[in-house]
């Protein structure tokens, strides 16, 4: 909401309007609606009047049936312009006086004062009363009368006018419906208030005094720190020169209208003081620092279980390699061994191992749940409830999404377990060619041995050498190679894989924290400095308010 500005005023009230529009925009959620309400009807008044006239001040006088408020707006103006006693028993509709008509009229428009009601000095008549041009004085309707129970006319300009000149009966000064609808919300507005105590005609001289006392001690007692009571009678004439000098004070000075909204905007910063102190709020993180970041993400990772998933992966990674790259003597002679496992009773554990290899990665919503409100949590500290409440809603705004967000993300980067490796199947066929070898070896050494040590027989023609008994050293040390070469090549490529295994845990363990951090950035870190600025925002504005 803006607020534009045509004439000059106070140093300090633009920037403080600036501060009050800011409010209003954050406000929503964050504060009562209807000060929040009033607040924004406040700058809307503020913004039209200081784009009309800044040559005539708006003096209302406002006053209860039988106050004699319309008999005084003749006695200042000078003439019978509002009907009074047995022709009207009450103002029915607001009656306007202007010294000075040039520039009035879009003014008058904004008040709603109807062509037919709006009266002019003419000059010869304002003779001596130079001091009060650009007075628009108005004779609003009673505001107790039947009548103001469904029109709000007078209501509204008591709300418009620059200066309120209050018009009491003696007999009804201290009436608490006027004093509790009115007096109070006029408490700091002793600049653009007058009080003045009429038909004191009525009166001696000795009850005019005590009513007087009277009136400034309950309109002390209300708030009204440094009240302006002024005795008038619009029948003798008494005290109109001096209402007439506080009006004209007021017209010549031309600050009436700035003191008003200065008086309207601290009676808003007030309230809002009341409802939400800046205290310690200024103190509070505008952002996320880099340490809650880091948290956030290392709880998250042990939400999605990232390095039971890594140490699963390299340790399954690893075992499952055994079946292609193991020595094949080693492995078979494992499968006589019996299992513990099958002692244990784990065939569920098995089943979840089995899983792995599926490249599913699941979240725990609790400890996703629990992981966000630490967050929120640490930076709410000494925040007004209203606040931490909003910080700590940004921040499980989309908490729903969390788990399925981060299961899905990292599901992408986990390996399937179930693959293998091109030089697994090399190594394969090398470690059952060496197999084979060794078998080969064995027949030899047995064809050897029946044949050249226990002369069964004489070996087929052409077999010779393998009848030799001369070649039992040599095939001896051929068995003993392939074991050992194989046993070596297990052994080195078990190693491999697991270096391998290791240095890939690492990387898929660095790009989950890195996709983690991103979810943990987009659907919880921003919502929450989104929050937190305007938080900040928030009362800095207030603080510009109190200026």
């Amino acid at each position: 909401m803006s607020v534009f500005f045509s004439t000059p005023v106070k140093p300090g009230l633009g920037e403080r309007l600036g501060s009050l529009s800011r409010i209003v925009e954050l406000g929503p959620g964050r504060l009562d609606a209807k000060l929040l309400a009033e607040a924004g009807q406040l700058l809307l008044r503020a913004g039209d009047r200081l784009k009309l006239s800044s040559d005539h001040t708006v003096v209302a006088l406002a006053g209860g049936t039988g106050s004699g408020k319309s008999s005084l707006f003749n006695a200042v103006s000078g003439l019978e312009l509002s009907p009074t006693g047995v022709r009207r028993p009450t103002t029915a509709r607001t009656h306007a006086c202007v010294w000075g008509l040039e520039g009035a009229g879009p003014l008058l428009d904004w008040l709603q004062v109807q062509w037919r009601h709006r009266f002019a000095r003419a000059s010869a008549l304002d003779k001596g009363e130079s001091q009060l041009h650009g007075l628009i004085l108005l004779d609003l309707p009673d505001h107790d009368s039947i009548r103001a129970l469904t029109d709000s006319e007078a209501d509204r300009l008591i709300g418009l006018a620059d200066l309120v000149v209050w018009v009491l009966d003696p007999q009804k000064y201290a009436d608490a419906s006027t004093h509790r609808q009115y007096v109070t919300e006029l408490a700091g507005h002793d600049a653009v208030t007058v009080f003045a105590l009429n038909q004191t005609d009525r009166l001696t001289p000795e009850e005019l005094a005590e009513l007087i006392i009277d009136l400034n001690d309950l309109l002390r007692r209300e708030g009204v720190q440094s009240p302006t009571v002024v005795a008038t009678s619009a029948v003798s004439g008494r005290g109109i020169d001096s209402l007439k000098g506080v009006i004209s004070e007021a017209v010549s000075k031309r600050r009436a209208a700035i003191q008003r909204l200065e008086a309207d905007v601290d009676r808003i910063d007030r309230r809002l003081a009341q409802s939400m102190p800046v205290g310690a709020s200024l103190a509070a993180p505008t952002s996320v620092d880099a340490a809650r970041r880091v948290g956030l993400t290392d709880a998250l990772c042990d939400a999605a279980g990232v390095p039971a998933v890594g140490e699963a992966m390299e340790n399954t990674y690893v075992e499952r390699s055994d079946s292609w790259i193991g020595w094949p003597f080693a492995r078979w002679a494992a499968r006589l061994r019996p299992d513990p496992l099958k002692h244990l009773r784990l065939g569920d554990l098995r089943e979840e191992i089995r899983g792995l290899t599926d490249g599913a990665v699941s979240a725990q919503p609790a400890e996703v749940d629990n992981a966000v409100q630490a967050l929120s949590d640490g930076l709410t500290i000494g925040m007004h409830e209203t606040w931490r409440g909003a910080v700590q809603h940004a921040a499980r705004s989309r908490t729903g999404q969390l788990p399925k967000a981060l299961s899905e993300e990292l599901s992408e980067v986990t390996p399937r377990l179930d693959r293998v490796p091109a030089w697994w199947r090399v190594l394969k066929v090398w470690q059952y060619l060496l197999v084979l070898a060794f078998v080969a070896s064995v027949v030899w050494a047995g064809t050897a041995l029946v044949y050249g040590v226990f002369s069964v027989g004489r070996p087929p023609s052409g077999l010779s050498l393998f009848g030799d008994a001369s070649t039992l050293p040599w095939v001896a040390l051929m068995m003993a190679a392939v074991l050992g070469l194989g046993a070596l090549s297990g052994v080195a490529a078990r190693n491999f894989v697991s270096l391998g295994a290791a240095r890939e845990r690492d990387g898929i363990e660095r790009e989950m924290r890195r996709r983690v951090g991103a979810i943990a950035e987009s659907m919880v870190v921003e919502p929450v400095e989104r929050e937190l600025a305007r938080h900040h925002d928030f009362f800095v504005a207030l603080k510009g308010l109190s200026g």
